[in-house]
């Protein structure tokens, strides 16, 4: 009496055929170990070695047996999870996968280290940071300031200040005298000093704007 099988028509027999196609029939590609629905492309990844195994396992078993595989999806799911490449293949997936689990329980432990290293940062950027940006930009300022003081244009400039007020302070003398103000001792001694001064000042400008324009 026929069974029925549960495979595709391109892995049954043809009806005409009496007996389940043999291992090592031309069929035998087609026959036996692609799972339902499979595409035939999947067939390319079994490699020689593998197929003459799975050649091997299915040569000893009788016509009952192959039938029965034809029919009995129990009997061909435990036929296809006895092969030693199903083994292997299952025995990897179930390695990834626990090493999954195992990263994830890591993740998942250290996620309350990382939540603390995170508001750590926050207080950093929001108070440390925001202190010693402010401390940069003081120096920043003062560093500006300092080189601009001390510019040679800044120095010129104010060793002609210094000139300009030695020459005022020299006449406000001198008015003081025509005025009677000061004795001629007094003003001999402080207008010959005022002057001596101007006139250092005045040879430190010249040597300096030469320097410079040189």
């Amino acid at each position: 009496m026929p069974t029925e099988s549960w495979y595709p028509p391109s892995v049954v027999s043809s009806p005409s055929s009496s007996r389940p196609t043999t291992p090592g029939a031309s069929s035998s590609s087609s026959f036996g170990f692609s799972r339902p629905n499979d595409r035939p492309s999947s067939l390319s990844n079994v490699s020689p070695a593998e197929a003459a195994g799975i050649i091997a396992m299915l040569k000893d078993k009788s016509v009952d047996e192959l039938r029965n595989l034809l029919s009995d999806k129990d009997a061909y799911q435990n036929l296809l999870y006895s092969l030693e490449p199903i083994k292997t293949q299952i025995r990897v997936r179930d390695e990834l996968r626990n090493e999954t689990l195992q990263l994830a329980r890591e993740n998942l432990e250290k996620e309350p280290r990382i939540m603390e290293l995170r508001n750590q940062c926050r207080i950093i950027r929001t108070t440390e940071l925001a202190t010693a940006q402010e401390k940069l930009h003081d120096l920043e300022r003062n560093k500006g300031e300092t080189l601009k003081y001390y510019s040679p244009s800044s120095l010129l400039h104010r060793l002609q200040d210094a000139m300009n007020q030695t020459d005022e302070e020299s006449e406000a003398l001198h008015r003081q005298l025509l005025d009677r103000e000061i004795d001629l001792p007094t003003f001999v001694q402080k207008y010959k000093k005022l002057r001596n001064t101007y006139h250092k000042r005045a040879l430190t400008y010249l040597a300096a704007k030469t320097s410079a324009s040189g």
